[in-house]
């Protein structure tokens, strides 16, 4: 079976930085189109930045210029780093991303379980 393992959370203070990582495991063929996502208690989930495999990135307006999303296919890993962080990017951020693999068979869409990011102010 495939999975998606986040690393890279924590607490951290306003300005600050943090970068995630989102790894890939299983029979895997090729990550296609991976996201972040991220929830708040107070906030539905929502998009962070998704990159094509072509490299096409794209970004929410608030995380413009701050965030960066990246990839390593051969490592079947993705990328955010975070930068100039604020209170209000406080959330669980959790790894997705369309994943071809051999078992199952084909192409689904997976999520991981989330990492927890902390602003403080």
């Amino acid at each position: 079976q495939v999975q998606l393992v986040e690393s890279g959370g924590g607490l951290v203070q306003t300005g600050g930085s943090l970068r995630l990582s989102c790894t890939a495991s299983g029979s895997i063929i090729a990550l296609n189109t991976m996201n972040w996502y991220r929830q708040s208690p107070t906030n539905q989930r929502e998009l962070v930045a998704s990159l094509t495999r072509r490299g096409q990135a794209n970004y929410l307006d608030s995380v413009k210029g701050r965030f960066t999303i990246s990839r390593d296919d051969a490592e079947n890993t993705i990328y955010l780093q975070m930068n100039s962080l604020k209170p209000e990017d406080t959330a669980v951020y959790y790894c997705n991303g369309d994943i071809a693999s051999t078992r199952p068979t084909g192409q689904r869409n997976y999520w991981g379980q989330g990492t927890q990011v902390t602003v403080s102010s």
